[in-house]
């Protein structure tokens, strides 16, 4: 048999494929999308669950003049294949490859730059009313999951989207799934427990009984006719009919004739239409299929057994496990600790927290805004509930932080995971603000460790504040060192020195106190003695111990893995000017002022200056320009430890 694969150029190829072509082409797909992600990791069950819905999608629909944006966009790999980019999907995720997620600058078949959530509608309402008022040809298709659809942004467009009646197309896709299986009431609502198996089943059995007898058939007839309201009672139908839409549906998501004859229909329907699609998460590999939560994002794994590829060396347990071990610790001793998610459970390490103590443990949904005004509500009770939340995706809460719990004061700890540079998922996930727009909060306080075991002495500490803390910490394996039994307070702004010298000062923050302390070490070798400062704490900054360090060393290089605008080098910065301390050297390394590409975190941090050569290199050029200003370096006098 013929690959087919290798034939198809564009969206356009398909259109000439008959059925059994097509579900030719689906397997190929299917076998290049496993054995690519099975090298490079990346998120295989989302992709395998959408393959003949996106060939349906291209074989009805005529992209570019057709926008078709994928929500989230993680399950875009089909999508790229079949539109020119099978040639470099090897590389997908690489650094200088094809990104995981659509990327405009990538294709023109890629409507939108996205790898959050709940926004396919709202874009794609935007577009087909600027289309409605340009005159431009084409419809416009938002296909977004049932997992995304527990947003309220979701919500807010599909209202929109009914009262201004543009044509527009929504693809739900359902799969019971969004990375963890979805909760909640809407959730429920659209199962397909309901919509598929029952529903079917009723109207089978009804036709059934009804054409036993002699007026059987007309009875049968007037409901057919009335079959709206039937599917209005017993689908989601009713819902989306409520806001608008034509809803169609729901349809086996993995049956190509059927989706393209409705979609071919569908195409022609005016207005706001709804097409739910019931589809398998992880279709047709078997290991994803019975773990789909496990495959939602994986690294690279033995395609033949589905199992995770060993590292050479047995990596130190990640901060993300250390934090969910120490809060559950934490949580046996205070019992007005609870625990809030926005549908991340394992990533975020709650799991363990949810099955040793369930009735204090909450998953809202994809729903980041409600989950933090619902820790203020909890606080204001007398709770301290922690919200766990990735760096990239508490963005979306920044109001709820300021006006929910920073105004109120309220003893809410936000433990952020993935702040930095996440890696191969790139710009819409590193971590890389979330210094700057927190600092800038009134009554909030910033924590950053240095380590897995300065982490559980940071959460300890949050526990210990009256207003809202923070605990910043990075995706990955912690750096493997041994973790003290008794937790302590931390003082409040207060941060350390680890190693000092008279030449220059490392002023560094999370994982980069590691990379100021060997770069220390390289310096030393070379004659230049150099001070090692952990800040600790962003906000409070440790201020004394700051413009000390500063005074007598006369050189500041700072360290972060953060946006310089508005960071930790910032909150230095504005130290030494508002304390009029002049004339110091001082140079600051973090995050450049642009998004920044996938690729593994320690390629993006040499090539971004992050890694120990480049600081070396800064300190370097820095002692040798100032040499001739300062031929005798002030003496370090005694540092605070």
């Amino acid at each position: 048999m013929s690959n087919l694969l290798e034939s198809i150029r564009s969206p356009q190829d398909l259109k000439a494929l008959k059925p059994k072509e097509l579900a030719q082409l689906a397997a190929e797909i299917r076998v290049k999308i496993v054995e690519t992600v099975g090298q490079n990791g990346g998120h295989l069950a989302p992709s395998l669950g959408v393959v003949e819905l996106t060939l349906a999608l291209h074989h009805v629909f005529d992209a570019p003049r057709d926008k078709i944006i994928w929500d989230v966009g993680h399950q875009a790999y089909a999508h790229k294949i079949l539109t020119g980019r099978a040639g470099r999907f090897h590389t997908l995720r690489q650094y200088g490859g094809i990104s995981g997620f659509p990327k405009r600058a990538e294709s023109e078949y890629d409507c939108l730059d996205t790898g959050h959530s709940s926004t396919s509608v709202s874009a794609a309402l935007g577009m087909a009313s600027a289309m409605d008022l340009t005159g431009a040809e084409g419809r416009v298709v938002a296909v977004i999951g049932d997992g995304s659809m527990t947003a309220g942004l979701a919500f807010e467009a599909l209202n929109n989207a009914g009262h201004l009646r543009k044509d527009l197309i929504v693809i739900l896709n359902d799969n019971e799934m969004s990375i963890s299986p979805n909760v909640g009431a809407l959730s429920s609502f659209l199962s397909r427990k309901l919509t598929s198996r029952f529903a079917t089943r009723f109207k089978n059995e009804l036709e059934s009984f009804l054409k036993r007898f002699d007026v059987g058939e007309n009875i049968w007839a007037v409901l057919k006719r009335s079959e709206d309201s039937l599917k209005s009672l017993l689908t989601p139908g009713m819902l989306f009919e409520a806001l608008q839409f034509e809803y169609i549906g729901p349809l086996p998501g993995h049956h190509l004739e059927s989706l393209i004859e409705t979609l071919g229909n569908v195409k022609n329907i005016a207005g706001p239409v709804l097409v739910h699609v019931l589809t398998k998460k992880g279709k047709g590999y078997p290991p994803a299929e019975s773990q789909p939560e496990l495959f939602h994002g994986v690294g690279p794994f033995d395609v033949s057994t589905g199992k995770p590829i060993a590292s050479p060396q047995p990596a130190p347990p990640s901060y993300t496990a250390v934090f969910g071990q120490t809060l559950v610790r934490l949580a046996k001793e205070d019992p007005r600790i609870v625990a809030i998610t926005a549908a991340m459970p394992t990533g975020t390490g709650l799991d363990l927290f949810a099955k040793i103590l369930p009735h204090r443990f909450f998953d809202v949904g994809i729903a980041e805004q409600h989950a933090v005004t619902f820790a203020a509500g909890m606080a204001l009770e007398g709770l301290r509930p922690v919200v766990a939340i990735y760096s990239t995706f508490l963005q979306r809460a920044f109001d709820q932080i300021i006006h929910d719990v920073c105004l109120n004061a309220l003893p809410v700890v936000f433990a952020i995971d993935r702040g930095g540079l996440v890696g191969d998922d790139g710009p819409t996930h590193h971590g890389a603000f979330d210094l700057s727009f927190l600092r800038m909060v009134p009554n909030m306080t910033i924590m950053v460790p240095k380590d897995e075991n300065e982490l559980q002495h940071m959460l300890h500490t949050a526990f210990k504040l009256d207003g809202p803390a923070v605990v910043r910490y990075p995706r990955g394996a912690g750096q493997g060192v041994s973790m003290d039994w008794q937790m302590e307070e931390i003082p409040a702004g207060r941060g350390e020195v680890l190693r000092e010298g008279r030449d220059a000062a490392l002023l560094a923050v999370g994982h980069h106190v590691g990379t100021a302390l060997d770069a220390a070490e390289i310096l030393a070798a070379e004659g230049i003695q150099t001070t090692v400062f952990n800040a600790r704490f962003v906000k409070p900054l440790d201020e004394e111990l700051v413009l000390h360090i500063a005074r007598e060393t006369g050189h500041i290089l700072t360290v972060e893995e953060n946006a310089l605008a508005g960071g930790f080098g910032s909150a230095v910065l504005e130290c030494l000017a508002d304390n009029s301390l002049s004339p110091i050297a001082i140079r600051r390394i973090g995050l450049p002022d642009r998004f920044v590409e996938h690729g593994s975190q320690n390629v993006l941090r040499e090539v971004l200056g992050l890694d120990v050569a480049s600081v070396v290199e800064a300190v370097r050029s820095m002692t040798l320009r100032t040499e001739s200003a300062h031929p005798d370096p002030p003496r370090l006098r005694s540092l605070r430890a």
